[in-house]
């Protein structure tokens, strides 16, 4: 409980699986006293409002609306949280308020709102809320959430795959509720699908009461952050289990553009995901980041390999990024090198491992050297560089 509005905790629970979500909310405000839970429903946004409810076990406790920020119903959530979590900080008597996202809206937004937001507020927790049984179906949608009435902006681009993969990807906590929409239970395979792809996360059985004290243990956004980003992600690890396999592919030799452009296609559609980072052989210098599912990839450039910076920057990179680096360090190209990861239920791992190869330079090719690169097929210039 607060004590003069000194601190209030807050979680942050998110996900697409919207049944599995409202069951993990209920189940922190049934099992930790002096809970309350924040939500904005942003289905609404079309009649230029968000309408927020905040409740607790008993029942609701008020509601109200935010206009819409630049038509942006995700922006007038961010403007609008922070004052209502204060308002309850400075109120006194919870002990902690729960911000039960929206379908579509990621998590790691609206972890680095609060945790910037500092005292009173204190973010103790994240969590996604999961049914398994649902893992192919969402990993395998490629619907624009514009298309399925789930997008928080009118220049909402996402898909449902993505959105359903980062909200996997972040949190440190999974919400595990199965059964909850699906006629057909989760399988071993569905169990180690969700498994494989999210190795650095605590998962909590929804009905048996862990989730309320595993988002008290405290969070880290600027870890998470790091975690996140392609120069030191963690990725899944090489496994095969229940049918459910991840290929982790690593090579020390650049891609050729136009061979890699030929594949991408292919290279999409082989798993229900996959993650990464890549050097191109005619962009020695960019660390390019690589993030498929649902059969759509965006591939972007992520800043610059280490290798291509002056010693002096290396003190400006994150702790954890020189970590990675140095554990692919190479003597003859530092931290350049291929790191991709491939999970998908009946995966062709060697029609997958066959063609990364194919689109490596070959010998001759790697021969010539950085110079004799420059001169190769530049065919993601348009995909990488559009305004050129």
């Amino acid at each position: 409980m607060t004590a003069g509005g000194n601190r209030l905790a807050v979680a942050v629970v998110g996900g697409l699986h919207a049944d599995a979500r409202r069951a993990a909310v209920e189940e922190i405000l049934r099992t930790v006293p002096g809970s309350v839970a924040l939500h904005h429903d942003l289905s609404a946004a079309t009649d230029r409002a968000v309408r927020r409810t905040v409740r607790d076990a008993s029942g609701p406790l008020g509601e109200g609306e935010a206009p819409l920020v630049n038509d942006c119903a995700c922006c007038a959530l961010r403007e609008d949280m922070v004052p209502e979590l204060l308002r309850l900080a400075m109120g006194g008597g919870h002990r902690l308020a729960v911000v039960e996202l929206w379908d579509s809206v990621e998590p790691q937004a609206m972890a680095a709102v609060i945790a910037a937001e500092g005292a009173p507020l204190e973010l103790t927790g994240v969590a996604t809320a999961v049914d398994p049984a649902l893992m192919v179906p969402y990993l395998s949608n490629g619907d624009d959430l514009a298309d399925v009435g789930l997008a928080a902006a009118p220049a909402d681009r996402r898909t449902v795959a993505d959105t359903f993969a980062r909200q996997l990807e972040y949190p440190t906590v999974l919400a595990v509720a199965e059964d909850t929409t699906c006629e057909e239970p989760a399988d071993d395979g569905d169990q180690a699908l969700l498994t494989q792809l999210t190795p650095g996360a605590g998962r909590v059985r929804l009905g048996e009461g862990a989730l309320g004290p595993a988002l008290l243990q405290g969070f880290d956004v600027e870890a998470a952050a790091v975690r996140q980003h392609p120069a030191c992600a963690l990725l899944p690890q090489d496994s095969d289990d229940h049918g459910v396999s991840t290929l982790v592919w690593r090579r020390e030799r650049p891609f050729h553009p136009g061979r890699l452009h030929t594949a991408l296609e292919d290279l999409t559609c082989a798993a229900a995901r996959s993650r990464g980072r890549f050097w191109l052989a005619d962009r020695p210098d960019t660390l390019l980041s690589w993030d498929a599912a649902g059969g759509a990839l965006c591939v972007e450039s992520a800043g610059p390999w280490l290798a291509a910076l002056p010693d002096a920057a290396w003190e400006l990179v994150p702790a954890e990024r020189r970590v990675a680096a140095a554990l692919d360090w190479h003597p003859g190209h530092g931290d350049r090198c291929q790191h991709l990861t491939f999970t998908s239920p009946r995966l062709d791992r060697d029609n997958v491992l066959a063609l990364l190869d194919s689109c490596l330079l070959t010998d001759a090719e790697y021969a010539a050297g950085p110079g004799g690169w420059k001169h190769l097929s530049h065919a993601f210039d348009e995909l990488l560089d559009p305004a050129a």
